[in-house]
Parts: C-alpha cells; structure tokens; sequence
C-alpha cells in the first residue's frame, strides 16, 4: 500500500487498498462513504516523527490505521473496532486530503 500526493498536495489513498484493509469491497466502502459512515483524518509528523504521516480511516464496524514514511511506503499498521463518535466526528473518505 501507498499513500501519494497529487500535483496540488493532497493525499492520495487507492480505495481498493484501503477497502482490503478495511476487511470490505470497494462497492461497500463507496456505499458506506454515501451513507456518511466513513472518517478518515491524516496526521503530520513532528520532532522524531517529522517525515511520516499517520491515516485513520474508520468506518461503522471497522477501523485502520497506517503509518507511512516519507516516500510513501506503509511502514506499520493497526486494526482497531472505532468508538460510534469517531465515525460522526471525522471528515467523509474521497480518497483525496
């Protein structure tokens, strides 16, 4: 899995890789963006982390997290079952940020 910018500096996620990650098809996941169930938040890295990026995408049943370094390569992971706040509270999954 990769995580890329475009031209413009957004990120980029493959919502075919994610939905894997996420343990659904991408059908699903496009149905559960529309219902409004999908969060999904990038964080920057600072201090001894300034280079990485961490991406949490979080769904009505299931969550996942990835870190990325610099060039984009996913370097550790998490799976986790999200808190019913994390998906209202987070912004929608275009598959841009």
């Amino acid at each position: 899995m990769r995580f890329d910018r475009d031209s413009g500096g957004a990120w980029i996620v493959d919502p075919e890789d994610l939905a894997v990650k996420l343990g659904m098809t991408s059908a699903h996941l496009q149905s559960q963006e529309r219902r409004g169930l999908v969060g999904s938040r990038v964080e920057i890295g600072s201090g001894s982390d300034e280079g990485r990026s961490r991406v949490t995408v979080t769904t009505e049943y299931s969550g996942w997290q990835g870190l990325f370094d610099a060039g984009g390569a996913l370097i550790g992971e998490r799976f986790f079952e999200p808190v019913s706040a994390e998906v209202t509270a987070s912004a929608d999954l275009s598959g841009r940020h």
